[in-house]
């Protein structure tokens, strides 16, 4: 098992595997592998990106964000039956968040998903991609997107894009800008962002997933994209997630 964290990570995969004979969740678990997260943080460091994250303007981001769970599984009505050994991923902008997450799990050995119990097998840095521009990606959880309306009776709505649709682009570069701005990387202007593209090279219908992460119904969607975008873009996309909701697990992308 490996117990060093770069001084600088931003992405670790971890191994586990089901310490009955398999692991039953509900087919919605985001906030289960949300509540792991945040349950195995230092107490100043899961206070202060549960509360408070970084804003800017009305906008706050957690950076962090995860993928599904990957292994042999089951899927029935309600729930899904996973069968070891599985593996998810993990990556934030924060070097703190990922250390204090690695220290807690290897101290305890296990992994608690909701009253399910599992062993920790390993957990491991991963390399850091090499920059290319273009450069293909795979989504590891699904990319949302999307704009709040105001209906004509004054009611609230929340739109979800489409990667067929050009505002599907628009939304996720300005959503990428506003987390550089958090952050305060790069040119104050979006205008920097000028002839990059994000764009669906291998997605079809196939590739909505409806999903519920606690009473709130998101709409995202899986496949292959092009990105082709400055580099610090690139590894903010990659390090913090595509898109919105990242920290709910929404957005993670490998280079493919």
């Amino acid at each position: 098992m490996q117990r060093e964290v770069k001084e600088e990570p931003m992405r670790i995969t971890i191994e586990f595997s089901p310490q009955s004979e398999k692991l039953t969740l509900p087919i919605h678990y985001n906030s289960l592998i949300q509540g792991l997260i945040y349950s195995n943080l230092d107490g100043l460091v899961s206070g202060k990106l549960h509360n408070e994250g970084l804003a800017f303007g009305k906008r706050q981001f957690r950076f962090f964000t995860f993928s599904r769970i990957y292994g042999r599984y089951l899927m029935n009505r309600e729930t899904i039956e996973f069968t070891g050994p599985l593996k998810m991923h993990m990556s934030s902008i924060h070097e703190d968040v990922l250390e204090s997450f690695v220290k807690h799990l290897l101290i305890k050995g296990k992994i608690q998903l909701g009253p399910q119990q599992c062993e920790l097998l390993r957990i491991d840095v991963e390399e850091k991609p090499k920059f290319a521009r273009p450069i293909q990606v795979k989504t590891l959880s699904p990319i949302t997107i999307y704009s709040t309306l105001t209906a004509g009776d004054g009611r609230k709505k929340t739109y979800y894009y489409s990667p067929a649709e050009r505002d599907w682009e628009i939304q996720i570069f300005a959503n990428l800008w506003r987390k550089s701005q958090a952050l305060g990387l790069g040119p104050n202007d979006p205008a920097y962002l000028a002839g990059s593209r994000i764009r669906p090279i291998k997605v079809g219908k196939q590739d909505l997933r409806i999903m519920k992460y606690r009473d709130t119904v998101i709409k995202g969607w899986t496949g292959i994209y092009e990105l082709d975008l400055p580099e610090e873009f690139f590894y903010l996309a990659y390090d913090a997630g595509l898109g919105a909701k990242n920290s709910q697990g929404f957005g993670m992308v490998k280079v493919v």
